[in-house]
């Protein structure tokens, strides 16, 4: 094990034809080390060529704009459907809280809706409840509608949908996870009025971070532009009637996505490989079930992680020390983590065998992170409102992530698993 690197859930990765760098050297060597240029103009055409492009050969003529975060896509989108203090937005509960944060950048109001069994993602009968009932307390629906693509996993988005237009508010997809992820044959994204990428270092294609927002319409694509570069009106000099933000991507970074976007359906190809050979090697393993898609075939999943759950009743290797020790540093690399906590246990955490995996894998050098704890359980969002059903809850005490970015081999599985097995008592 001494030689074996460090295997992490999902590294970036670079062509081995380098086309990153070239692109990156043409933005230095023309000068275009700006938030704009050439680069980003061709990123943000790739982008869209991808995300019109249809399994039956059709095309949509959605249009793209490349931003500095899948959080500022967020965040512009809400102002695009016009959220404003005060306001609620319907939004997955069971993700990460860059989903829910951009809601009250805007003073408005998160509703929390939990999850359903099988894709782990938005409950569509809960958010019906939901839209229904807060109507009734507020005299208002929601201004906007959020579900995420969990892990890469598509969302239905039929019924999701249905329920959208049934009351007439806009959805806005998070599908910073599931670039490339297909419903019935269309891309994740394009369902809904906006469609969020995020091209963070760990996801399925990188600018070392950026993100983009796909939008229905130019009329949209344009006002997400111009909210993008400081809401600055064409005056010859500097006027602004609205608030902006400093929200457009380098063109140096879009450099990379260009190289990247040729590498794209490699890497999405190489995660759905991982997932297949999960499968097969976990198949007899007792106690560990890997969260796949639904039989229906309208479900195209990415599987940008690996996601399993482990059986309360298993016995793990260590799993009485669990909790015992405080966390000092960052779990998985994370940046930024510098704030100590008192206590080693919450009042929602995984299960002490989940946490005991976790800590065996990383001693034989394996990255195995808990799945999302639920926003709704969050301290920050303590008061917030949360239409729950205890799925994403009971899926947070027995759910984590394995490896599954491009850098991880079969023979990285193969290791992987037996580690898995060596663990169970």
């Amino acid at each position: 094990m001494e030689d074996r690197k460090t295997i992490y859930l999902c590294l970036a990765h670079m062509s081995e034809e380098g086309y990153e760098q070239k692109y990156v050297k043409e933005a230095f060597d023309t000068n275009w080390v700006v938030p704009m240029g050439p680069n980003v103009n061709a990123f943000e055409q790739n982008l869209a060529d991808f995300a019109n492009r249809c399994s039956d050969g059709t095309d949509l003529d959605r249009k793209v704009v490349c931003l500095s975060a899948g959080t500022a896509a967020i965040h512009l989108a809400l102002v695009a459907c016009g959220v404003k203090a005060g306001d609620e937005v319907s939004v997955q509960s069971f993700t990460f809280c860059a989903s829910s944060n951009p809601i009250t950048y805007l003073g408005a109001k998160p509703v929390f809706i939990d999850s359903e069994r099988t894709t782990w993602n938005m409950d569509p009968e809960l958010l019906e409840k939901a839209i229904i009932e807060r109507k009734m307390a507020t005299g208002q629906y929601p201004k906007a509608i959020i579900p995420v693509a969990l892990y890469g996993m598509p969302y239905d988005c039929e019924r999701i949908m249905a329920v959208a237009d049934k009351y007439g508010i806009p959805v806005i997809e998070d599908a910073a996870e599931g670039m490339g992820s297909r419903f019935d044959g269309k891309v994740l994204g394009t369902f809904g009025r906006f469609g969020v990428l995020s091209f963070n270092g760990n996801k399925m294609i990188t600018t070392s971070g950026g993100g983009a927002l796909i939008c229905r319409s130019k009329e949209d694509a344009d006002n997400i532009m111009w909210h993008a570069t400081q809401a600055r009106d064409s005056y010859p000099y500097y006027q602004h009637s609205e608030i902006g933000f400093n929200y457009r991507m380098s063109n140096v970074c879009a450099g990379i996505g260009r190289g990247q976007m040729m590498v794209l359906d490699s890497h999405i190809s190489h995660h759905k490989h991982v997932q297949d050979l999960y499968r097969k090697l976990l198949e007899d393993v007792k106690g560990v079930t890997l969260h796949d898609q639904p039989a229906d075939s309208r479900y195209d999943s990415n599987f940008w992680l690996c996601a399993a759950t482990l059986d309360p009743d298993v016995k793990v290797k260590g799993q009485e020390n669990a909790y015992k020790e405080v966390v000092n540093t960052a779990v998985g690399g994370a940046a930024g983590v510098i704030k100590t906590v008192d206590s080693a246990v919450t009042d929602c955490q995984p299960n002490e065998n989940v946490e005991a995996l976790r800590v065996y894998m990383l001693s034989k050098k394996v990255e195995c992170r808990p799945v999302w704890k639920p926003m709704h359980k969050q301290p920050v969002y303590a008061d917030a409102v949360a239409y729950v059903n205890g799925v994403s809850e009971d899926i947070f005490k027995v759910g984590f992530c394995l490896p599954a970015g491009p850098c991880v081999t079969d023979d990285d599985v193969h290791y992987i698993v037996e580690c898995i097995k060596e663990a169970i008592c």
